[in-house]
């Protein structure tokens, strides 16, 4: 009798270990896989967003230094007809200096002499200038911007200068306007137009790898160190990296060249910071199951216990095979296949829990996170489904026409309110079969399934006119252009429909935008 009590009781041990051992494995495997996918798409969108910051912040640095360069030349013609009038001269630095606060001086030297600045320094005029600027300047007779270099006061400078001419095509001298890097001006204000979030910052630096900008003033003027990325960046390549900076830390990086300066732009956050918000979403995820977890585990202990009383039961009926009727009762016992039934649902309960967990941060990583449509990953895995079903369907491409503008003059906190003023508009414009999804910047897709090119047409023609006519708060009217494919008219494979759409809205970019195109037919 001791026997079976001990046998009964390692049974049910057994069973409740086997049960715990089961469900804390899948728990475990289940967060760690998660932890590791989210992982690799945390650190791949970071350097995305790294680069396509800093070919922006390249691009604007570009487009502001053109624009400089052309101030100055304009200058340069009014000055070249009347470089006599020393009044003009004045005017024309002040006019300068103070228009648009481009430059933080601006100088003539006519005859290698200084004639005019601005700020007003009596103790220039007259005076020849020796800067490596203005020697530069005076050497290479052309529009240029110059090396950066530290002038005598302790600032760096760089030099944007153009030539003076007279109808004989004689050299007279120089326009020049002078940035210093360690103060307040307006390509100070542009690179710092960005949000340092969670880690993020960027520095530009020249060919020579002297920082000329930094969030942190004292580092201006500084020389970065040398490892592989830099080696990339001073190459004049665009691209990201993953490397470790000179305290250790990896670091995620974007970088891109300013072309017109040979600047080199560079965006970079710590793979610590990349990966906080990571950490701290599996932690609430677990938070959130533990509960649930120790519920489950309670009911499998008592599972367990009404597992091993028919285990016992059959064992009994062991005892008695010699009696004729205990074959009938052994055919009696049920609890093998209702038992084991049990068992399963009991597992089941700590199964669903984590797959309810998996299916939240699913549900996060097909979502665009913005606009809370679908990605292009989702709408990809729901393309596929349509297919598979031979359902025919219209992809309509959308673009938002013109939303760098928005972005340039709003800032991105307004161009994301665009963004879901637009998916608003679409989600109620759509039907309860439509799919709705943002796969770029500005860049949406609407499926319409079982309709038609015609049919899209008009459905399309009737989502442009409503975004056209309805004012969104702080920028007004906006407009956008679509391209519309259908499968399979246009193409048995998804990425030739994607390609057909593509084109008609590229046609429609061509034609005017704000307006609507059928994809020709293959």
């Amino acid at each position: 009798m001791r026997y079976k009590l001990l046998a009964a009781l390692n049974l049910r041990f057994l069973i409740l270990l086997l049960a715990l051992t089961a469900s804390l494995s899948a728990l475990i495997s289940g967060f760690y896989s998660t932890y590791q996918v989210q992982k690799e798409q945390l650190m791949s969108y970071t350097l995305r967003s790294n680069y396509a910051y800093a070919s922006k912040l390249a691009s604007t640095t570009d487009n502001f230094l053109e624009s400089a360069m052309q101030q100055i030349a304009y200058s340069a013609k009014i000055i070249e007809k009347k470089i006599e009038d020393d009044n003009l001269l004045n005017d024309e630095v002040i006019r300068l200096n103070l228009q648009t606060n481009s430059f933080n001086s601006v100088v003539i030297n006519k005859g290698g002499i200084v004639v005019a600045t601005s700020p007003e320094l009596p103790e220039l005029i007259n005076q020849p200038l020796s800067s490596p600027g203005a020697l530069q300047a005076m050497h290479e007779k052309r529009p240029l911007i110059s090396d950066p270099y530290m002038s005598a006061s302790g600032n760096l400078i760089i030099f944007i200068s153009h030539p003076l001419f007279n109808t004989k095509n004689e050299y007279l001298g120089y326009i020049g306007g002078s940035l210093y890097l360690n103060e307040r001006n307006i390509l100070n204000d542009l690179l710092e137009q960005h949000y340092y979030q969670g880690g993020t910052y960027i520095y530009v630096i020249d060919v020579n790898k002297r920082i000329l900008y930094h969030p942190d003033p004292k580092y201006i003027g500084l020389y970065t160190g040398d490892n592989s990325m830099l080696s990339n960046v001073i190459a004049g390549n665009a691209g990201t990296s993953e490397t470790t900076n000179r305290n250790g830390d990896r670091i995620l990086a974007g970088f891109a060249p300013v072309t017109r300066a040979k600047w080199r732009v560079v965006v970079q956050r710590p793979v610590k910071a990349t990966l906080a918000s990571l950490d701290l979403l599996i932690v609430e995820v677990i938070k959130r199951t533990l509960p649930l977890a120790i519920v489950t585990f309670i009911l499998i202990g008592f599972f367990a216990h009404f597992i091993s009383r028919p285990l016992k039961q059959l064992a009994d009926r062991v005892n008695t095979l010699d009696d004729p009727a205990s074959i009938e009762k052994l055919k009696n016992v049920k609890s093998w296949y209702f038992e084991s039934q049990r068992l399963k649902l009991a597992m089941l309960k700590g199964v669903n829990i984590l797959q309810m967990q998996i299916g939240q941060l699913r549900h996060d990583a097909e979502t665009d996170p913005l606009t809370n449509t679908h990605n292009r990953r989702s709408l990809n895995g729901l393309l596929n489904q349509l297919v598979v079903k031979k359902t025919p369907f219209a992809l309509l491409e959308i673009d938002i026409d013109f939303f760098k503008r928005v972005n340039d003059t709003f800032g991105h906190d307004v161009g994301d309110e665009t963004l879901k003023s637009l998916t608003n508009i679409i989600k109620k414009l759509s039907r309860k079969d439509d799919i709705v999804a943002r796969i770029g910047g500005e860049e949406f897709v609407l499926v319409l399934p079982n309709e038609s090119s015609e049919s899209a047409l008009k459905i399309a023609e009737r989502l442009r006119m409503t975004v056209e006519s309805t004012n969104i708060k702080t920028i007004g009217f906006i407009t956008i252009s679509i391209g519309i494919a259908t499968w399979p008219k246009h193409s048995n494979d998804i990425g030739q429909v994607y390609k057909c759409a593509d084109k008609a809205l590229y046609h429609a970019k061509e034609h005017g935008r704000n307006r609507c195109v059928v994809a020709q037919d293959s």
